[in-house]
């Protein structure tokens, strides 16, 4: 604990004289190794300087150089990408509209055509943007759609679920492809994970009730009564809850 020296104090005797006189000595002891603790920062600092100035130098170089890249490479990159999608998607569109020649239009929509870019070579050239992910959910639907079922699920599976309602729709194309390939068991298991993947109106009625037959396929007649049910009760509006009553009825059964 600090001593107080009152004003005008002088030592009753000689060895409270010697007391006062070492802690003195002790408190410049204390003073003279932070002064040396200090001098020896003081001098690692100056030797080191150039290492110092060196690493805050790298660390800014590395922040300015992501900033730069953000702004000078990739947003133009992202921008360039984005522009590249209108030419497949307008096939994969019109494909989806059910004209005469629908299954050339989906491969117009892949591998493009006259110079432009289809979705298999924006997913090559543009690995990394936002629309190489969408461009490999559209692929992979493409190849479903023209019954190439190993290569939609291929791509289906790389679909990066930035977005939830895009995940839910990758993951729902591949129970799709699995249910065509005779794979029912697959299928369920797509499906059960795309309606959990977002729970909306769109989306979750859909592969609830694409579950639920699965499950019917497998005999698995009480899962599928669940999943009807639950389509009845929590989406009654949606598309799928307008025969619901008959699937209802199918599940039940003995």
């Amino acid at each position: 604990m600090a001593t107080y020296k009152k004003r005008g104090y002088k030592p009753k005797n000689k060895e409270e004289e010697r007391t006062l006189a070492e802690q003195g000595s002790t408190t410049a002891e204390v003073f003279s190794a932070l002064d040396e603790s200090a001098s020896r920062s003081e001098q690692w600092v100056a030797r080191n300087q150039n290492y110092i100035l060196g690493v805050i130098g790298v660390i800014a170089v590395a922040v300015l150089g992501y900033l730069g890249y953000n702004q000078f490479v990739q947003e133009p990159r992202n921008a360039s990408a984005a522009n590249e999608m209108l030419y497949p998607n307008q096939y994969f569109n019109q494909a989806l509209e059910g004209t005469a020649e629908k299954d050339s239009l989906f491969l117009l929509a892949l591998n493009g055509a006259e110079g432009k870019y289809g979705y298999l070579d924006i997913i090559e050239e543009y690995s990394g943007t936002p629309s190489a992910n969408i461009a490999t959910y559209a692929a992979g639907m493409a190849f479903k759609e023209l019954k190439q079922y190993d290569k939609a699920i291929e791509y289906l599976e790389q679909v990066n679920p930035d977005e939830e309602i895009t995940a839910s729709l990758a993951l729902g194309g591949i129970g799709d492809a699995f249910f065509q390939l005779g794979q029912a068991a697959d299928a369920l298991g797509y499906y059960e994970k795309a309606f959990a993947e977002d729970d909306n109106t769109l989306t979750t009625p859909l592969y609830l009730h694409k579950a639920g037959i699965a499950a019917l396929e497998l005999g698995q007649k009480e899962k599928a009564l669940k999943y009807f049910q639950r389509i009845k009760d929590d989406y009654p509006d949606a598309n799928e809850a307008r025969n619901i009553d008959a699937f209802i009825g199918m599940a039940q059964t003995q």
